[in-house]
C-alpha cells in the first residue's frame, strides 16, 4: 500500500479461448504484465480454462491442464509482492470443483471453492461441479511434492508498516447472487477487501442490477468488492458474455467497465480503494462486529506480502466539494432532500408554539439567512399557517451595505412575510459609551451615529480590526430577535466548524435549520429553492443573493460601498474548509492524509499548495479552539452523514489540544 493506506485493484477480463488452458494462461500473464503496480490483480471465473467448456470439463485432459497452467502462473508471479487471483476447475477425490486460486510471490496460498451453484435459466453448473460445504478436504496435493490450503474457510493477509491490514475474501460469482453472500461472512471474520471472480452472461437489464449487488455489498460489509467478469471470448453458442468489471467502495462505485458495451474484446478497470477508512468506518459503526457471534466456522489466514508504493497520482476520483454533488439530477435530489428535511425539523419545533407564536428571523440580505427565511416560509406553506406568522427583523449596522439591505428587504417583501427594520447603530453606539469602548481608537463620546460612520469608513484597510465593535452589533441583534420571542438561528456547519460566529450573539437561536448544511451547500440550496419553489421578482433577488460575497458586514464597507469584510480573505476558502470537514469528522483522516488528497481532489477552482497548506492550519487551529461554542448549540436536524451537534455526532472535550494535528502537518509540509 502507498503510505495513506491506499491499496490498487485491477479487476481484468482477458480475450479467452474456450478449452485452451496454455493460451489463456499466457492471455493472463501479458494482462499481469499491464498492471504491474496493481497490488492485486483479480480474473474471472474458470479463466484458466474459459467458463463456456460444458462437459468437456470431465475430461482429465483439461484438468490436468489447468493444474499445469496454474503451477506456471505461480512460477511466473516469483519475486513479485502483489496477490493474483484466477479461476480453474479442480478434481479432487470423487468431486469437481468451481475454484478461485490465490498466488503470491511464486505460490499458490490456497484455493477456495465455490459454494453455490447455478443451476436454474441458462445455467447448469451442477451438472458437472459440487458445490462446496466445509467438510471438503483441508488441502489439496496439485502435485505429488505440493500441497496446498483448500476450503471455503480461507482467507488472505497482509499487514504494512503501518498496522492496517488488508484481509481478502474470496466468493465466486453466484455466491454474490444469494440472500448470505459468503463475503458478509468473510467480512465479519475481518476481510475488508472482497474478491469476486465472475462468468455472469448478459441479459436486458443485468448490467445495472449486477452493479447494484456489487455496490449494496460493498457497503453492507463495508469493504472494497472488485469484480471480474467472464469476456466475449466465451463460447457463444447460446450466451455472450460483457467482461464487466466493477470495483466499489462501501457503496460507491469506482470504477466499471465492460468489454460488450465498448465493442472491445477485453475489460479492465484498477482503483485505489481506500483501506485505512475502510477500519476507521468499521470501528465508528459499533454494531458492526455484533454479527459475528453468528459466524459458520472459523477461518483460516494465509498471510502475502505487499510491495511499498511511493505516493504517486492517485487511481481514484477525490471529490473537491465533498457536500455538493457534481452531477446535476444527484445535486437536485439532495437539495430537495436536504430543503424537505429542514423544513420538518422546524414544522415540529414550531408545531408546539402557541398557533398566534411568531416565527423570528434575522434577515441579513446574505446566504445563511436567506435559507433559513425560506425554511420558515414553506414550513408554513406546507402545514397551511399564514406566512405573515414569519417576521423577519433586518438589522442594518456600521457594515451593512445598500445592496444586502435593499435585498433583505425586497425579499421579505416579495415573500409575503411580516417585517420591520431596526437600525442598530444608536444602541451600538451607546453601549460604546457605557462599555468605555474607543472603536478602532476613536472617541465616540461627542460623536452622533453619521459622524461616527463617516469616521468609520474614512478608516485604512489595514486597521479595521476590533473585535468588541464587532461583538457588540452581534449580540445587540441577538438581543432584539430574541426580545420578539421563538428565533430561527441562521447559522451553518462550516461557521461552526471555525467557529465563526459571536458567542451569545449570531450563534445563539431556539431552533436552528441550517446547523448541519456546510456554506458550500447553503448557495445550492438558495439557488435550488429560487429555481423550483419561486418565479419573478422574489427568484430574481434569490439568485442575486446567492453570488453575494460572504461577509458577516460587522466592519464598514469599503470607499466604494462594497463589502470589505470578506469571509474567505480571512479564513481562506470555504471549499477547502468544508473538504478538510468532511474528511476529518467522516473519514478520519490525518492532516497528512487531507494534504495529500487536496492535491488530487477537483475542486471547483484553482488552489495553490500554500492556500491549501494554510486554510488546513486555519481549520485545525479554529476546530480545536472553538468546540466551546459547539458544545452549547441550540438543537437542529441532521441532514448529512457529517453533523456537528454535541446531543448526537460530535462529543470533543473543549479543552482538546490540536498539538499532535499541527505537529503532524508540519512534518507532511517538510516532506518532498
Amino acid at each position: 500500500m502507498n503510505p495513506h493506506g491506499f491499496l490498487r485493484i485491477a479487476a481484468v477480463s482477458p480475450v479467452v479461448r474456450v478449452a485452451d488452458p496454455a493460451a489463456n494462461a499466457d492471455q493472463m500473464l501479458a494482462r499481469l504484465a499491464e498492471h504491474q503496480d496493481a497490488d492485486i490483480v483479480l480474473f474471472p471465473e474458470l479463466c484458466i480454462t474459459a467458463y463456456t467448456c460444458e462437459d468437456l470439463f470431465q475430461q482429465d485432459t483439461l484438468l490436468r491442464g489447468a493444474r499445469e497452467q496454474l503451477l506456471k502462473l505461480a512460477d511466473a508471479t516469483a519475486g513479485r509482492k502483489q496477490l493474483l487471483v484466477v479461476g480453474l476447475p479442480l478434481a479432487e477425490g470423487n468431486s469437481l470443483y468451481n475454484c478461485a486460486a490465490a498466488i503470491a510471490d511464486g505460490s499458490i496460498l490456497g484455493i477456495v471453492p465455490k459454494q453455490y451453484l447455478a443451476a436454474y435459466g441458462e445455467f447448469y453448473e451442477s451438472r458437472r461441479f459440487t458445490a462446496a460445504t466445509g467438510i471438503e478436504p483441508a488441502y489439496v496435493h496439485l502435485t505429488a511434492e505440493l500441497s496446498v490450503p483448500f476450503g471455503i474457510d480461507l482467507l488472505f493477509f497482509a499487514t504494512d508498516s503501518a498496522g492496517r491490514r488488508v484481509g481478502v475474501g474470496i466468493e465466486i460469482c453466484e455466491d454474490l447472487w444469494v440472500p448470505v453472500p459468503p463475503s458478509s461472512w468473510q467480512a465479519l471474520a475481518g476481510a475488508n477487501v472482497l474478491l469476486n471472480l465472475s462468468a455472469s452472461n448478459e441479459l436486458v437489464g443485468k448490467r445495472p442490477y449486477r452493479q447494484g449487488l456489487v455496490e449494496s455489498q460493498s457497503a453492507r460489509c463495508i469493504a472494497a468488492y472488485a469484480y471480474a467478469g467472464a469476456g466475449p471470448g466465451e463460447s457463444t453458442t447460446d450466451l455472450v458474455f460483457g467482461g464487466h468489471c466493477l470495483i466499489a467502495e462501501n457503496g460507491q462505485l469506482l470504477e466499471q467497465a465492460d468489454a460488450l458495451m465498448s465493442g472491445d474484446k477485453t475489460a479492465a478497470v484498477i482503483a485505489d480503494v481506500d483501506i485505512e477508512k475502510l477500519q476507521h468506518d468499521r470501528r465508528t459503526m459499533v454494531s458492526f462486529d455484533d454479527a459475528a457471534r453468528l459466524l459458520p466456522r472459523k477461518y483460516r489466514w494465509l498471510e502475502f506480502e505487499l510491495a511499498s508504493r511511493e505516493p504517486a497520482k492517485l487511481r481514484r476520483a477525490v471529490s473537491g466539494t465533498p457536500f455538493v454533488p457534481r452531477d446535476t439530477a444527484q445535486l437536485d435530489d439532495r437539495c430537495r432532500e436536504i430543503f424537505a428535511i429542514q423544513c420538518a425539523g422546524l414544522a415540529r419545533r414550531a408545531g408546539r408554539l402557541p398557533g398566534d407564536a411568531t416565527l423570528n428571523i434575522g434577515v441579513s440580505g446574505g446566504l445563511d439567512s436567506t435559507l433559513a427565511l425560506l425554511v420558515a416560509v414553506k414550513t408554513c406553506d406546507r402545514h397551511g399557517w399564514a406566512r405573515s406568522r414569519v417576521h423577519g427583523l433586518t438589522m442594518p449596522g456600521f457594515g451593512t451595505t445598500k445592496r444586502t439591505l435593499a435585498n433583505a428587504a425586497a425579499l421579505m417583501q416579495h415573500l409575503g412575510v411580516t417585517s420591520d427594520t431596526i437600525d442598530i447603530r444608536p444602541l451600538c453606539l451607546e453601549a460604546f459609551r457605557e462599555l468605555g469602548h474607543k472603536p478602532f481608537g476613536l472617541e465616540v463620546a461627542g460623536m452622533d451615529v453619521a459622524s461616527l460612520q463617516a469616521a468609520l469608513e474614512a478608516l485604512p484597510d489595514d486597521d479595521r480590526h476590533d473585535l468588541v465593535f464587532e461583538n457588540v452589533q452581534a449580540r445587540l441583534r441577538t438581543f432584539l430577535l430574541m426580545s420578539r420571542g421563538f428565533v430561527v438561528g441562521t447559522g451553518d456547519m462550516s461557521e461552526a466548524a471555525l467557529g465563526w460566529s459571536t458567542y451569545n450573539g449570531d450563534h445563539m437561536s431556539m431552533y436552528n435549520p441550517n446547523f448541519s448544511v456546510p456554506k458550500t451547500l447553503v448557495k445550492f440550496l438558495v439557488r435550488w429553492v429560487a429555481e423550483h419553489e419561486f418565479d419573478g421578482e422574489a427568484r430574481r433577488t434569490l439568485l442575486d443573493i446567492s453570488e453575494t460575497t460572504i461577509s458577516p458586514e460587522l466592519l464598514p464597507p469599503s470607499a466604494e460601498g462594497g463589502i470589505a469584510q470578506d469571509t474567505e480573505e480571512a479564513l481562506g476558502r470555504y471549499e477547502l474548509h468544508d473538504f478538510f470537514l468532511f474528511n476529518m469528522i467522516r473519514n478520519g483522516f490525518s492532516p497528512a492524509k487531507m494534504l495529500y488528497l487536496a492535491q488530487h481532489a477537483d475542486f471547483r477552482e484553482p488552489h495553490t499548495p500554500a492556500d491549501i497548506t494554510k486554510a488546513l492550519r486555519t481549520f485545525i487551529t479554529r476546530f480545536f479552539a472553538n468546540q466551546f461554542k459547539r458544545s452549547c448549540v441550540p438543537d437542529a436536524p441532521k441532514v448529512g452523514t457529517v453533523s456537528l451537534s454535541p446531543r448526537g455526532d460530535w462529543r470533543m472535550p473543549s479543552d482538546a489540544e490540536a498539538t499532535a494535528w499541527l505537529a503532524q502537518l508540519d512534518t507532511a509540509m517538510e516532506e518532498p
